[in-house]
């Protein structure tokens, strides 16, 4: 199978790289196994024209409105290796065969590590957050943070604006002067470990107490859903919540001819933010089937 751009990744980044190219009349080919990031959550907020719509739909809408143009086809199928070089990749597929692309477009996200404590992956995406800008205004009541390193004062900081806040530093150690700003900013911190997470978002603690909050956010780990891009030789960088592709402002990676977009080239993740990825992933990758390496 051939095409002019093999996108690995059909979510926000990935299908707006292909909306891009698919305008460009462009061949395109997007490899997607339908597991997005946010398919833990009932509704997504902050996307502009798109608040409170169902991750799902909003999915399978833009996804239709991509495959209305001929020359995009979808593959519900995962890269499982790619080698090659610019004008020339072959990206070999689970199912189908191998892909031979001149450009690649990078879009398989992210997947969050999530603490190991009870109940706390049941309740993901519903009370048991990571962003108050895509939750919290929904999430009234007594907020919580479960502190997963140092940062976590920050966002517990930040989530006083939501709503009165408990930080549960479950080991983690805190200095004075960060205690000290904790407490003028009226964050109330606990000390005893987490053991459980029940009820909506009842926090149980070792010393037999359980405190009822109507969320927590937990700043979690990421790691990469594909190994693709460290195939292709593409750099990486280390953030603050896991690895990310160096790209530069045309969102070209350091590979010539690979492009990358949405959560796996930053450290601050929102869809809004792939989806604009994804655009210009697309662009970039369009203008230089047209012009050559710019």
């Amino acid at each position: 199978m051939q095409c002019d751009v093999a996108i690995i990744g059909g979510s926000y980044a990935g299908l707006s790289a292909a909306m891009m190219l698919a305008r460009g009349r462009r061949d395109v080919v997007i490899l997607d196994t339908r597991a997005p990031r946010n398919r833990f959550a009932s509704h997504s907020h902050g996307f502009f024209g798109q608040d409170g719509a169902a991750p799902r739909t909003m999915l399978e809408t833009g996804r239709a409105k991509v495959l209305a143009y001929p020359t995009v086809r979808w593959l519900p199928d995962a890269a499982t290796e790619a080698r090659g070089g610019d004008n020339a990749f072959q990206v070999v597929t689970g199912e189908h065969g191998t892909i031979t692309a001149r450009k690649v477009v990078l879009a398989y996200g992210v997947s969050d590590v999530l603490p190991q404590i009870p109940g706390l992956a049941e309740r993901w995406g519903k009370t048991v957050v990571h962003c108050p800008y895509c939750h919290g205004y929904e999430l009234e009541g007594p907020q919580s943070v479960l502190a997963v390193a140092p940062m976590s004062a920050h966002q517990a900081m930040l989530i006083t604006e939501w709503g009165p806040t408990t930080l549960f530093a479950n080991g983690v150690a805190f200095d004075e002067a960060t205690l000290a700003e904790l407490a003028r900013k009226g964050v109330t911190v606990e000390q005893a470990r987490v053991t459980a997470i029940k009820d909506e978002a009842t926090v149980c603690l070792e010393d037999g107490r359980a405190l009822r909050m109507s969320s927590m956010y937990v700043a979690t780990s990421v790691k990469p859903n594909s190994s693709i891009g460290a195939q292709l030789g593409c750099t990486t960088e280390e953030g603050r919540f896991g690895p990310y592709l160096r790209t530069d402002a045309m969102r070209a990676t350091t590979v010539p001819g690979v492009f990358a977009a949405g959560d796996i080239i930053r450290d601050m993740h929102n869809a809004t933010f792939a989806s604009a990825d994804g655009v210009m992933a697309g662009a970039s990758a369009h203008r230089e089937l047209v012009f050559g390496a710019m």
